[in-house]
């Protein structure tokens, strides 16, 4: 059986994304392969790499990725979570079977590593509700 793909989107891709590309890895990468890019790439925040490793998951490898370098591939969900991705989502040249708009608050914003868990969390606990409803 063939996992299905995921791609996390966000600006900047340096925060958020990263968060639910790591996250769905650790918790479904059984089931998931796990991807995050930006339509403004930046690099990996350093609060955001502190927040993960804080959780005891891994950041191995984890970069900051052009929505370019993903044109014209398939995936099953593209999960945005900032609006600015969102307009740059209906320009894009990949393919989504589903996508869906999160809404999670940019702790770039507020540049404390509280800001960085919150978002964490709020991603984590959208993903275990998200989870139990996708087919096997």
């Amino acid at each position: 059986m063939s996992k299905r793909r995921v791609l996390f989107l966000c600006n900047a891709n340096s925060a958020r994304s990263l968060m639910g590309e790591v996250l769905l890895r650790h918790m479904a990468g059984d089931r998931f392969e796990s991807f995050s890019a930006g339509s403004e790439p930046d690099e990996p925040h350093a609060l955001t790499l502190e927040a993960l490793k804080k959780q005891g998951l891994s950041t191995e490898g984890l970069h900051s990725k052009s929505l370019d370098q993903f044109e014209n591939e398939a995936f099953d969900v593209v999960i945005v979570l900032c609006d600015k991705a969102q307009q740059a989502c209906r320009d894009w040249q990949g393919k989504a079977g589903e996508i869906l708009f999160w809404d999670i608050r940019d702790p770039r914003l507020i540049s404390k590593l509280d800001a960085y868990e919150q978002a964490l969390f709020e991603i984590r606990r959208r993903l275990q509700l998200w989870l139990p409803l996708q087919k096997s």
